[in-house]
Formats: structure tokens, sequence, C-alpha cells
């Protein structure tokens, strides 16, 4: 109870930061957008990305596995797909749907497990490979126990040693602090989710809170995405003027994928994407790439030049 508690601490300020940000028009001059992104050499119709979520096999009687269902959406919106902790089976069906993923590992303390994962997802096509450092911890701050797998601690070393034997994209998800974020760039990391994992940690600072510092520090030497109360087309506009080049929703979409699935996903997103679409045209930004922080006002004062 107390661990919920927290965790809706974490949360709720989170919102409340988001919610704190407005946005100033910019329209004389201003033209349809295109939310089109380029990501690690492959093309998508927007910045909105899947969630990395997990254990999705029985979270509804009407669905087989949700991974599956979000996954085909992902597909048929031209979205990136990302996905948690699974075994190898299940991450081949997954990829078996087609969509561009990244496969997200836990940090096992078996280490063969994590490299195993590693060579499958290579192996299988996946977009980019990482690790959920932000589950090496449990709420009592032992190494956490997650459906029976032990995790265990991850140092700069192991870190590198992942980057060296993927040979693709290597992600670290779970980044909330400029120093972590060097320390993956120092790895050879290509890109990290800033994240508190749904408050995790008790009072755990906002992801856009953190994300601008993070941008200045590493933004040129890797991609930066973002997650946590990604809920609108709005909360995806603010991360990526903060210095995110995407934003993927999670808990938000899960109404729609538990009643509909796949089509209930569909609707969810393209609800998000034309929000983000207009605002973006009622600021002058016609790519992503030209979303900026100098539209973005908080407490009486602009947070960008």
């Amino acid at each position: 109870m107390a661990g919920e508690f927290r965790a809706s601490d974490a949360n709720r300020i989170t919102r409340e930061y988001m919610d704190s940000i407005l946005i100033e028009e910019r329209l004389i001059g201003s033209e349809e957008p295109s939310l089109s992104m380029n990501l690690f050499g492959e093309t998508f119709q927007t910045p909105i990305m899947m969630p990395a979520f997990s254990h999705l096999k029985t979270f509804a009687k009407e669905q087989a596995n949700g991974m599956l269902e979000y996954a085909r959406a992902a597909k048929n919106l031209g979205m990136v797909n990302w996905v948690g902790m699974c075994e190898n089976d299940e991450f081949a069906e997954i990829m078996e749907v087609g969509a561009k993923t990244v496969r997200i590992i836990k940090p096992y303390a078996d280490r063969d497990k994590v490299y195993s994962q590693i060579e499958q997802a290579v192996k299988l096509g996946a977009l980019a490979v990482g690790m959920d450092t932000d589950h090496i911890f449990g709420g009592d701050g032992r190494y956490d126990l997650v459906v029976g797998e032990k995790m265990i601690r991850q140092t700069a070393s192991d870190i590198a040693g992942y980057v060296n034997a993927a040979g693709i994209p290597f992600l670290i998800k779970g980044v909330l602090s400029v120093r972590d974020a060097a320390v993956c760039a120092e790895c050879g990391v290509k890109g990290i989710l800033v994240s508190h994992h749904h408050g995790r940690m008790p009072f755990a600072v906002p992801p856009l809170m953190v994300l601008p510092e993070i941008a200045r520090e590493v933004g040129k030497s890797m991609k930066i995405f973002v997650d946590c109360s990604i809920d609108t087309g709005a909360d995806v506009y603010k991360a990526l003027a903060l210095g995110a080049d995407a934003a993927a929703v999670g808990r938000a979409m899960m109404p729609g994928l538990k009643s509909d699935g796949c089509a209930g996903v569909e609707k969810y997103v393209r609800g998000m994407n034309g929000e983000l679409a207009m605002i973006m045209a009622f600021t002058g930004a016609k790519s992503v790439e030209e979303i900026s922080a100098s539209v973005l006002w908080r407490d009486g004062k602009r947070m960008g030049v």
C-alpha cells in the first residue's frame, strides 16, 4: 500500500509539471505539418512510440497477447514498437508481426540470458536492443525479483560490453539524470529513454523537468526518448520541444487495448497524432525537427529562446 501511494505521488507530480507548461501561438506563415521521423536509418510516420510493456499475455480475456496487439497497431500506423520483458519465443512471435521493434531486456543476474536475448534481437532484425536499468532495485532497496528472475547491478563496463555485443543501436531505459546520461554516452549507447518507470522511486523528478539538461549534455551524441504520463499530443509536443527525439505513450492506451485490441490502440494514437499536428500548425512547426522550446511558457517565463 505504501509503495503504491508513493508511486501515485511521483505520477501526480509528473502530471502537474506537464500541465503547468503552456504554449504560445505562431500562426502567420504557418502551414500543414508533417509528423514524419527518421530513426536509426528508418522512416516513421509519427514521433509517438509504443511502450516497452511486459506480461500482457493474459491482461484481457478478449486478447491473446496485448504485446502482439499493440505491435500490430505500431505496424499499421508506421510507429516505433517497443517490447519489454519476455522470453525468446514470445519475442520471435512479436517480430513476426513486422513492426520495427526495440527489445528492452531486464538487468538479469543471469548474464548469459542477457547476451542470449541481445543475440536473438540482432538475429531477428530488431531496430535496436537495450536494457531496463530502472528495474535493478525493488521497493526495499534490494536487487529486484521479477517473475522469479533475479536482477543485478549494472556497471559502465557491463553496459559497454552489451554495446559491443549488439552491433546494432543499444539503448538504456530509465535514465533520469545528466550523470547517468553522460555515463551512457561514454559507453557508446545510441539512445536513452528518460523515465521514472511510472513512479518506481518516490518523488522522482518529472522526466520533462530534467530533459532539457540531459539534451544539452548528450543530445548531439545519442537519441533521446521520454515516457511517463505521455497521454496526449500536447504532451508529445512538449517533450519534443524540450529535447526529446520521440515520446512513448503507455498506460493511457490501455483501456483501448483492453477493449478493442489493435483497433483500440490505433484509435487512441490517431487522436494523439491529430492533436500533435494541430499544435504544430498553431505554432509554425512544419516538421518535428522545428518544434522548439521557444513557444513554451511556465510560471510566466519563456522556457526557451
